[in-house]
């Protein structure tokens, strides 16, 4: 059980989102102890996934704003003479303003369960059951059978002891450069971008199926819904990193295969690659030949300083007015290429990201951006997995009930958990949202506005149906934030059969409905059935959405929190950007002034290095390895017999 814990660590990390996880991993590769838990019943935080059940179970917890029961009444006994405490918040205060809305008949959905779905288990609720077995019966259609087989050799998925991550010991097509794109999405070599068997174009022309609230419930598993949206580019510190830890053999990736535009009242596909432009039919051959142009400028602006220099003070949108580019192209580039403000950008920002946005192209597909199939939760767990592999060891449902500070030295000694147990340990990682409020007293956080819509169209029906989407949606009035959308469809295991799991972001300035609802309403049709209009029939029928603002605390300074010790470092929840960047940076920063003179997340060593004594045991033989026919990872075999002591010992206290 949780309260046989060691009583001593090198580090003890509150939380399971990106930044922790990474920091996590990076730890136990290093050789530090590290005890990594949560409090909620799910991996990742804010950053989770969740199948329909699982979310509408978060959405009421979240409604209801739950507070976690104290088990410990006497655990200040522990506390000595010589030390004081930092008690930890109990509430989920990072979400507010949830609103969801079904537009379909609900009447026959009463008595209908959930395929597959667990019993609710006693003691921590509905979504606790589907935390525990979330990832258990994921389902595959043919093309990723592999990927079956894989997973039902897992049985930690189904008791939730280990990270749901799907694929360990199948390598990740995010590999090498010079992979298709295709490998990297489902390994569809045979197939054009973007297209699947089983979305033959004859589809796309037939008025779309029906879809009924019960199907939807009936079909929850098939649903992975994250949080927070966000895509990979190819070129971004999370691939880099993902490829040198070897982490990548964890999780597979799909292209996102366009990047679309909101202009004029109309949704359009944005050429970006050589090859779109030039194949483009909504430009003139003028357009292209400017567009192609500037593009090969922004590449290397830097040599060219001389162009921009005297904008250096203007933005981005004025400076892109004095090139030779006609409005729509203007537009193209500011809203879907460079994807920045119109008026809060300047023009050198506005460069580096049209740069970074080309620079990211061609790696593995004709747009710069990877999804992970299963939803961004993933992620986070791959981590973990890493981290419990070299020896880390796991505990949900475990909170924690204060810091322990000496108060000479005003470093942090240990931790209490709601057990009463005393954990000690040389470095505290703490997620924003465990901190009390009289530690934030002085803190100014942000919100981001998120609304997740499942719908029964693609915003722009072409001749596959197996499309992930961007669009930037612009501001009506200057100086609001543009709506970041991403569509997904069911080749991305996020949603089911018929349907599209669209997500909407962006910087918050009233409740995510008020922000949201007026680029819904553009773009979608949110009458039911029986009131639509005639009008509205193209546009995609929204059948079920959810609004809610999030906490961004992303790019505060460790100053700003009162009293917090030297060696406790606090990690941010999701910022609004569309990349992982600002996690990636934060973990190795945080890591480098844990351990500076340790490599940050450094790849695997080859299994011919590793030199075992003679009672040490084979990796074949430690149980790490789920499936008979999956090679051993180098990672698993750098394990010690400590390590797998440990991963065993989380398997228990689970």
């Amino acid at each position: 059980m949780a309260d046989n814990l060691p009583s001593e660590f090198d580090v003890v990390v509150i939380g399971t989102g990106l930044p922790e996880s990474i920091i996590a991993a990076a730890c136990a590769r290093s050789g530090q102890r590290v005890l990594h838990v949560d409090s909620r019943n799910y991996y990742g935080g804010n950053w989770a996934s969740f199948s329909f059940s699982g979310l509408l179970s978060w959405i009421k917890e979240n409604q209801e704003k739950m507070d976690i029961n104290d088990e410990c009444e006497d655990w200040r006994k522990l506390i000595l003479e010589n030390e004081e405490v930092i008690s930890l918040s109990k509430k989920v205060k990072t979400i507010q303003h949830v609103e969801d809305f079904c537009f379909v008949d609900q009447d026959s959905a009463e008595d209908v369960e959930e395929a597959g779905a667990l019993p609710k288990l006693p003691g921590f609720g509905a979504s606790g059951a589907e935390g525990v077995a979330q990832e258990s019966e994921k389902e595959c259609p043919p093309v990723e059978c592999a990927l079956q087989e894989a997973e039902s050799s897992e049985p930690e998925k189904a008791t939730g002891t280990e990270p749901a991550s799907a694929m360990d010991g199948k390598d990740t097509a995010v590999t090498s450069e010079n992979e298709s794109s295709q490998s990297t999405a489902l390994g569809e070599s045979t197939l054009p971008l973007g297209k699947t068997e089983a979305a033959p174009s004859e589809i796309s022309a037939q008025e779309p199926k029906k879809i009924t609230y019960s199907q939807i419930v009936r079909e929850g598993r098939r649903f992975n819904i994250d949080l927070v949206s966000k895509l990979l580019y190819s070129r971004g510190l999370l691939i880099d990193l993902l490829i040198k830890s070897n982490v990548s053999r964890y999780a597979e990736f799909k292209n996102a295969t366009r990047i679309l535009a909101f202009r004029e009242g109309k949704v359009e596909q944005v050429p970006c690659s050589r090859a779109d432009v030039f194949n483009s039919r909504q430009l003139t051959m003028v357009e292209k030949r400017m567009l192609m142009k500037f593009l090969t400028f922004c590449l290397d602006y830097e040599q060219h300083p001389d162009e921009y220099q005297d904008y250096e003070n203007s933005t981005f949108a004025q400076f892109l007015s004095t090139q030779k580019l006609t409005p729509s192209l203007q537009h193209f580039i500011l809203h879907s290429i460079a994807m920045v403000s119109e008026t809060n950008c300047s023009a050198l920002e506005g460069l580096q990201a049209t740069k970074k946005f080309l620079q990211c192209l061609g790696r593995y597909g004709n747009t710069p951006f990877l999804f992970p199939l299963y939803g961004q939760g993933e992620i986070p767990q791959c981590f973990c997995r890493l981290c419990a592999v070299f020896g880390g060891i796991y505990c949900l449902r475990h909170s924690v009930q204060c810091l322990v500070v000496d108060k000479e030295s005003g470093r942090c000694k240990a931790i209490v958990d709601h057990f009463g147990q005393r954990i000690s340990a040389d470095y505290f990682i703490v997620e924003d949202s465990y901190l009390s409020e009289s530690v934030c007293t002085n803190v100014s956080y942000r919100q981001i506005s998120r609304a997740v819509l499942i719908t029964d169209q693609s915003v722009l029906n072409t001749d596959s149906e197996q499309q992930v989407s961007i669009l930037t949606v612009p501001p009506v009035d200057l100086g609001k934030p543009a709506v970041c959308v991403i569509e997904l469809c069911s080749s991305t295991m996020t949603c089911m059969k018929d349907t599209y799991l669209v997500h909407l972001t962006c910087p918050s300035t009233k409740t995510a409905r008020e922000d949201l609802e007026p680029v819904v309403q553009k773009l979608f049709n949110l009458n039911t059935e029986k009131e639509t209009e005639n009008e509205e029939l193209e546009k995609p029928r929204v059948l079920w959405a959810v609004y809610f603002n999030m906490r961004d605390s992303s790019g505060i300074d460790k100053n700003s929190y009162d009293g917090l010790p030297s060696n406790v470092y606090v990690c941010s929840g999701p910022d609004s950007a569309l990349g992982n960047d600002c996690a990636v940076k934060q973990a190795e920063a945080i890591f480098q002034e844990m351990f500076p003179a340790e490599e940050f997340c450094p790849p695997p060593p080859n299994p011919e290095d590793i030199i075992y004594d003679e009672d040490e045991i084979a990796p074949e033989e430690t149980g790490l390895s789920n499936s008979p026919e999956t090679k051993p990872e180098p990672s698993s075999e750098e394990s010690s017999s400590r390590g797998s002591t440990a991963v065993q010992k989380a398997d228990k206290e689970k």
